[in-house]
């Protein structure tokens, strides 16, 4: 009968070497860990990165506006229409009403028939003669209502595909909608993972930026070398400092860039289109060498920011969510054009 040798205990040497590789074990990512959170620096470029992601479907967020206010008026212009012509048609019915019933009495039987029962052949022809001229109204009246009628369902089908439009336009704009609210949402948390101090560290530091780069945000009173309606356009901009940004918004409380631009030469008392792209279009372009106070300015592009030159290479525009109207200075971002209202 065999011996059986009972294994070697591990050495000190090989147990520290076990524990060695268990730690390290222990010390790779696993998915329950949390990810890094970034630093302060990282966290404001994403914030910044998501706030101008947010300039362009705001633009088409004002766009789809635009276009909805305008199907709302044709579909209720088009009922006020089919509003009409059912009025129409229903005092056209009750003309014809009495009409009907008077050839019912009158018109059933033959003429020569009739003659020879009545008793007063000048009293028959005086009927036949009322009788021909009420199968005269009666055929008018119809051909009236049938004109009507057809009209009347042209009408209905104009307002269903204006109604058929409005709704997809309606969830188009709720779509846009649901993309800026997120970008922003993404924003918010991002700075919710900051603490207190770090994210008052991240506004010194903006506001630094922005002494050093001119920019500025306190209330002012133009008294520049504008005139006329270009002065009361940039009067009313600059009254505005200080004032929110808010996507999709213009005023009295608060803007977002073309808002505040719009705002400005209405109160000027000119009539802008709605959208950066559709100002762009409407202005006379203008190059930068013969920018004068007034003229709006594009950045970046012809559809995404835009703003108002106030002169000495500065310009007033409503930024982004988080910050307030404020004037900057005109190379503060990449300059596309000019236009003038």
């Amino acid at each position: 009968m065999g011996t059986h040798r009972r294994p070697k205990p591990p050495g000190r040497a090989r147990i520290a070497t076990l524990g060695v590789a268990a730690g390290a074990v222990s010390l790779l990512p696993t998915q329950s860990q949390a990810a890094p959170k970034p630093s302060v620096d990282e966290v404001r470029k994403q914030v910044e990165k998501l706030y101008e992601e947010a300039e362009a479907p705001t633009e088409e967020y004002n766009r789809i506006r635009e276009e909805e206010k305008k199907l709302r008026r044709e579909a209720d212009r088009a009922r006020d229409r089919l509003a009409r012509k059912q009025q129409e048609i229903n005092e056209l019915r009750e003309e014809i009403g009495p009409l009907a019933a008077a050839q019912y009495r009158n018109g059933g039987i033959d003429p020569s028939v009739q003659l020879f029962l009545s008793g007063d052949p000048d009293s028959y022809l005086d009927q036949a003669e009322l009788l021909g001229r009420t199968s005269d109204r009666q055929a008018d009246a119809l051909r009236a209502m049938r004109g009507a009628q057809r009209e009347l369902a042209q009408e209905r089908a104009t307002v269903t595909k204006r109604l058929e439009s409005l709704e997809e336009t309606r969830a188009k704009a709720a779509d846009t909608k649901d993309e800026i609210q997120g970008k922003l949402a993404e924003a918010r948390t991002l700075l919710n993972s900051l603490t207190a101090g770090q994210r008052a560290g991240m506004e010194a530091e903006q506001e630094r930026a922005d002494r050093a780069s001119g920019s500025s945000d306190a209330a002012a009173t133009y008294n520049g070398p504008a005139s006329g309606r270009a002065e009361a356009a940039l009067d009313f901009a600059y009254a505005q400092l200080g004032k929110p940004y808010e996507w999709g918004s213009t005023g009295p409380d608060s803007f977002d860039c073309s808002g505040l631009t719009g705002a400005a030469w209405r109160a000027a008392g000119v009539s802008l289109p709605r959208t950066v792209k559709q100002q762009y279009d409407a202005g006379r372009k203008v190059s930068r060498s013969d920018l004068r106070p007034g003229d709006i300015i594009y950045w970046y592009n012809d559809n995404q920011h835009n703003g108002m030159y106030v002169g000495d290479g500065k310009a007033v525009h409503a930024p982004r969510t988080g910050k307030n109207v404020e004037i900057v200075p005109l190379d503060s971002m990449p300059f596309f054009a000019a236009s003038r209202p």
